[in-house]
């Protein structure tokens, strides 16, 4: 039985909250060498997306019908996200990081044990051009990291995990414009942290 799995309820999410969490899993899933095979590929998940797009779209305008093509779109693109889902947390091998490369996020189904804190953002430096390098406290119990950033007014990009916690480094970012990221801890008896409260950084 595995000690980590992706989180679920995917039907229970409002329709524009599945289109985002399936654009996320179609970034992870994209030439991820240690999911390589989803039954759902990501090109299929993209033409599911679509779909649920355009249906949010028809359905905002009003009509029983709309809603109801809406919902069945959304209803299919359901079932989808969790056969991947189902995929990662066999293929996953109990490894954190590997999980959050799909773009699913994680649940512990250990929950007798002690949570693990999330980190705290203390200051970011700018490093070489195009790095932001957060300054970060931890429990002592952490044994990595894994960071997501985006720019201030967009979307989080697949996660990347940092071997130590004294070198966490965010670069190939945009000179001028400002940054969003959080950290997660990886290790202790849960496996997990939750995410950081958000940092900000402007890169240079």
């Amino acid at each position: 039985m595995p000690k980590i799995r992706t989180k679920r309820g995917f039907q229970k999410l409002p329709p524009v909250e599945v289109s985002k969490l399936t654009g996320k899993a179609i970034v992870g899933f994209t030439d991820n060498e240690a999911l390589p095979e989803p039954p759902v590929v990501p090109d299929a998940l993209a033409l599911q997306k679509k779909a649920v797009d355009d249906a949010i779209i028809k359905a905002d305008k009003g009509g029983t019908l709309a809603t109801a093509r809406r919902n069945a779109v959304v209803a299919e693109l359901v079932v989808s996200l969790n056969k991947d889902a189902s995929y990662v947390d066999i293929h996953c091998n109990d490894d954190l990081t590997i999980l959050l490369s799909s773009g699913f996020e994680a649940v512990s189904t250990n929950r007798a044990q002690r949570m693990l804190n999330a980190p705290q953002i203390l200051a970011v430096e700018n490093g070489q051009s195009g790095e932001l390098r957060p300054r970060v406290k931890v429990d002592p119990t952490t044994k990595s990291l894994v960071g997501r950033i985006k720019p201030i007014d967009g979307e989080f990009g697949p996660t990347v995990s940092f071997a130590s916690t004294r070198k966490v480094i965010f670069d190939g970012l945009t000179a001028g414009l400002t940054y969003v990221f959080q950290l997660m801890a990886i290790g202790g008896s849960t496996g997990q942290s939750d995410w950081s409260d958000p940092g900000q950084g402007m890169s240079q």
